[in-house]
């Protein structure tokens, strides 16, 4: 056995003595001999300065010295033993005898008790080296089961981090792929209600509630529901994503403190008797920091495992139903654009129809104009052609009233003036009642013709809004892939 240090020797450790008095060599020579106090001699401060008594005005008067005042302060001698003048025996040969024999037999005793003190000591030392060294291989051991027990639950976790970093990864990949599909909804919803408000710029009669509108409103309807179920899938994955990394951090906080005390036991686990670094550290055994227990320790590290794969589960199940919402909300989104194309197409070949059929109306009716007014013309100048005849009729008529006497007869050229004149003004009157039909069906004609004019024009502009505005617009909806989240 090897012994580490050096005994010291306590400043305690002297021979006890048997008395307490001084010894007989202790003369009275030792002692301080006692001398008379002597008075102050009122010359011992002659030797000051004499500024000293500056001070004062007064000279101080001095009293004779008397032999009375010397005893009062004369020291008193003390009598000890060693000043007495006769010597007396202390101690008999009988008791000199019995002092020797009780230190010899103390002297053996002693002896044997630290013989037997040195035996059982040396035992000691051996039983508790071999004690010593078996406690600290066990330690060691112990201390290396507990390291097998970090590599395996260091392993667990490395493994567990790993499969939830993927999932991230691909919760991450899809949440992206979600956001992308909701922003790809603005400019499909933008345009349904741009189609709507231009739609409201039709006049007139072409401002119907036709199957057009009602599909647009159920577009922008179901673009809308699908927003929402995306948003609400949206914040489910950023809740989501929260969690997994909560999950992540523990894991790694975990692994973070089991490497900590891998690396920790792993130098206790090496550390000899000759290793450096080694020192002592009073009281540390007293001191308990532990926050857990084996079982503790290693349930502690299976809630993890068991909540990160949880967690996990959760949001597996989250990204199938994710990508079951972007199929869904992009067939729903992709099946009523259709629709409404479909509807648009429809509407377009009603609205062309109807202006075809507009069109050539107003031609036919500006051919009737065109005739009606040629015939108005034709009525205006036979009015006037027959104002010559009616004005010679009765010309003749008025002339004939001018013949003198009897030959003012009523003869027969007096019969056909009357019946000629009566004939042309029935024949105006008959004409002037065409010409009055006739500029009556001109006005009518062209109140047809202004209001087939203002219903072409009506036609054009719905044709317009839905052919080149809302039709050109709807061109830009985007793709299948695009509406699924892919790039």
């Amino acid at each position: 056995m090897e012994l580490i240090g050096s005994t010291l020797t306590a400043t305690y450790a002297r021979p006890k003595t048997s008395h307490f008095l001084p010894a007989i060599s202790t003369m009275a020579s030792s002692y301080r001999n006692p001398q008379r106090a002597l008075g102050m001699n009122p010359a011992a401060s002659m030797w000051r300065t004499n500024s000293y008594y500056k001070g004062s005005s007064m000279v101080p008067t001095t009293a004779p010295l008397q032999r009375d005042n010397l005893d009062l302060v004369r020291a008193q001698t003390m009598f000890y033993p060693s000043n007495r003048t006769t010597l007396s025996t202390r101690y008999t040969p009988d008791d000199w005898y019995k002092s020797n024999q009780s230190n010899y037999r103390e002297s053996e005793s002693s002896r044997n008790s630290a013989e037997r003190l040195r035996r059982d000591t040396m035992r000691l030392m051996q039983d508790r080296e071999q004690l010593t060294r078996r406690t600290q291989e066990n330690t060691s051991k112990n201390i290396g089961e507990r390291l097998n027990d970090i590599v395996f639950w260091k392993s667990e976790l490395t493994h567990e981090i790993d499969n939830m970093v993927t999932e991230i990864a691909a919760l991450n990949e899809v949440k992206r792929r979600l956001e992308r599909a909701l922003a790809e909804t603005a400019g499909p919803l933008q345009v349904s209600q741009e189609c709507l408000y231009h739609r409201e710029k039709r006049r007139s009669i072409d401002l119907v509630h036709d199957d057009v509108e009602k599909d647009l409103i159920r577009e922008v309807e179901v673009i809308k529901s699908c927003q929402e179920r995306m948003r609400r899938h949206l914040d489910r994955a950023i809740a989501q994503l929260a969690s997994n990394r909560a999950a992540q951090h523990e894991l790694e906080r975990d692994m973070s403190d089991k490497v900590t005390a891998q690396r920790i036991d792993d130098r206790c686990h090496h550390l000899r008797n000759t290793s450096d670094g080694i020192g002592y550290y009073r009281g540390i055994e007293r001191l308990d920091p532990s926050l857990s227990l084996p079982d503790s320790w290693s349930k502690f590290t299976d809630d993890n495992i068991l909540l990160s794969q949880s967690t996990r589960a959760a949001s597996h199940k989250l990204r199938d139903e994710i990508e079951v919402l972007l199929n869904a909300t992009s067939s729903e989104m992709w099946n009523q654009f259709s629709n409404v194309n479909v509807a648009f197409t429809g509407r377009i070949s009603e609205t062309s129809d109807a202006k075809k059929s507009l069109q050539t109306h107003l031609a036919k009716t500006l051919q009737e104009i065109f005739q009606t007014e040629m015939l108005i013309e034709s009525l205006k100048k036979a009015l006037r052609d027959k104002e010559w005849p009616l004005k010679v009729a009765q010309t003749r008529l008025e002339e004939r009233t001018r013949r003198p006497n009897i030959e003012l007869c009523r003869d027969n050229p007096h019969h056909r003036l009357v019946t000629e004149v009566r004939e042309i003004e029935d024949t105006i009157h008959k004409l002037q009642e065409r010409l009055m039909e006739a500029e009556n069906t001109l006005q009518t004609l062209l109140k047809t013709k202004v209001t087939l004019e203002h219903d072409l024009s009506i036609k054009a502009n719905s044709l317009f809004l839905d052919q080149e505005k809302c039709m050109s617009m709807r061109k830009s909806f985007p793709s299948m892939p695009r509406l699924v989240g892919y790039t």
